[in-house]
């Protein structure tokens, strides 16, 4: 008989601290897709406050409350991060097997990904609970700021080493330039 083993997106490669900088592998427990039918905005939002403890996230925004996270996705679309979801009036998925959830943090964090995102990620630009659908490397993602030196991104699944490869590239290039 096969003896079948649970691995995570990163497989046992993080967490990797180079310079003041570390990237670990976070494990939410569930990731769903969240999106209103035409007019349920609102309902869908109180539901979720009423589950969850956090709402629908207005653009360009996250709500956080425990463990769990609302991350804006998209128009019209939020990924519930940390939770569960099933909202009435809504489009709802599982999305938990196809993404990485990644914790950058540290001294070094903002440097990195500024080598990284086309996006300004300043704190004085991007306050903590921002968040950004933007390319992260030459992959497709979700940036959110979570404290002052801390991003929680989001990438495919399936990019998981090309992103462990690009973080730590890029790790080693901040921590040789603060020396």
């Amino acid at each position: 008989m096969v003896d079948l083993h649970t691995q995570t997106a990163a497989n046992g490669a993080l967490p990797i601290e180079i310079g003041a900088t570390r990237l670990a592998e976070l494990q939410p427990g569930a990731i769903t897709w969240v999106a209103p039918f035409n007019g349920q905005s609102a309902a869908v939002s109180e539901a979720l406050k009423q589950t969850h403890g956090v709402g629908l996230p207005a653009a360009g925004a996250s709500l956080a409350k425990g463990d769990v996270r609302s991350i804006w996705f998209g128009p019209g679309q939020a990924l519930i991060w940390g939770a569960v979801a099933a909202p009435a009036g809504a489009a709802v998925a599982d999305q938990t097997d196809g993404w990485v959830s990644l914790d950058l943090s540290g001294a070094g964090a903002g440097d990195v990904m500024a080598r990284l995102c086309p996006v300004d990620l300043r704190a004085g630009s991007f306050a903590t609970g921002r968040t950004a659908r933007t390319l992260v490397g030459h992959m497709t993602g979700s940036v959110t700021r979570t404290g002052q030196d801390r991003f929680l991104i989001l990438l495919f699944r399936s990019m998981t080493g090309t992103a462990i490869h690009d973080f730590a590239r890029a790790m080693r290039h901040v921590a040789a330039r603060r020396g």
